[in-house]
């Protein structure tokens, strides 16, 4: 049996609104829903202005008519929800911050049907989920690599998903990761501007191309190990898969445990004890954590701003370089 309908939403258009189009006006009247949302709904034969059905979203507002909308409750999401637990940093009615942990990957892809961050958030979020695109689903803003570590944010309506993707797309946010490299970067803070696309020879890696993308990451050295690793801060002013990742292989210091773009046993490993050295090279993921995240609540304007520590495979890595190779802070 199908779910009943949503209350009907009604507004009687003031006079200001004279003019504009029924589809923007609504989703501003409503302000859950994107404008594309509603608009799909009008096309759908769900609005009406006074009693009349309305099927055209870019039609003009009339001032002192009465529209109204027709939500449908939102459908269970494709995804089975699976109580897996969360390290959850802060929630409310739009969105939830979480600490994702290594090895979870986000969303149910092939090689992945369940298991995942979206079927734990299916059970942890259950019914307060309101539903964007008329699904009961979480809206994911930005993802993070399988195993890759850190902070993320998820959207629970429509209002959130839209402000959010805009932030992130604008780069109007606060985000950095660390990240643990073969060899130390010169300078000691800088700049890596190279292209990414698909890896003409490998279409499941990326690389930089010179028909890709503009892709800029900015660095910042934090602590070197003689001349065999670095503890760096990333920034992305760009938004490219596996950025970083990338980026810090083309310059010649690939992320320690990376399996795609650490292709080799890098020359700086053979000085280091056998111990570290083996550490080292055995880890068992890339080393990147998303440490830190600030951004504009999408309801409110709040700044928001949320930080996670690195996790503990990661924290012990770093014990073992200072047992074995004593680090120190570089000279900028």
């Amino acid at each position: 049996m199908a779910a009943p309908d949503l209350p009907a939403f009604s507004v009687i258009a003031p006079a200001e609104a004279d003019g504009e189009r029924v589809d923007r006006f609504l989703a501003a009247a409503i302000g859950t829903l994107s404008r594309s949302r509603v608009k799909a709904l009008i096309e759908a034969g769900r609005a009406r202005r006074d009693q009349e059905v309305l099927t055209e979203p870019s039609e003009s507002v009339r001032p002192g008519r009465c529209y109204s909308l027709a939500v449908p409750a939102p459908v269970a999401a494709l995804p089975q929800a699976q109580p897996i637990p969360l390290a959850i940093l802060y929630e409310d009615a739009e969105l939830i911050v979480l600490d994702k942990p290594p090895g979870l990957v986000v969303h149910p892809a092939p090689g992945n049907p369940d298991g995942t961050l979206v079927n734990a958030l299916l059970a942890h979020c259950g019914d307060t989920l309101p539903g964007i695109g008329g699904e009961r689903r979480p809206g994911i803003v930005h993802r993070l690599d399988k195993d890759t570590s850190g902070v993320m944010v998820v959207a629970k309506t429509e209002r959130a998903l839209a402000a959010l993707s805009a932030a992130f797309a604008a780069r109007d946010l606060d985000r950095a990761y660390l990240a643990l490299c073969w060899g130390v970067p010169s300078p000691a803070r800088g700049d890596i501007a190279a292209p990414i696309g698909r890896d003409p020879r490998d279409r499941k890696r990326m690389a930089v191309v010179a028909r890709g993308k503009p892709a800029l990451t900015r660095y910042r050295t934090l602590r070197q190990w003689q001349l065999a690793a670095a503890w760096l801060e990333c920034r992305l002013a760009s938004g490219r898969t596996h950025q970083i990742r990338v980026h810090l292989a083309h310059a010649g210091h690939p992320l320690v445990g990376d399996p795609v773009y650490l292709r080799r046993t890098p020359a700086k490993a053979a000085g280091l004890p056998e111990p570290l050295r083996r550490a080292l090279l055995d880890f068992p993921r890339q080393a990147l954590h998303a440490t830190r995240l600030g951004f504009a609540h999408p309801a409110t304007g709040e700044p928001l701003s949320f930080e996670s520590p690195p996790p503990a495979d990661m924290t012990a890595l770093l014990g073992m370089l200072d047992a074995g190779a004593p680090g120190e802070e570089p000279n900028d």
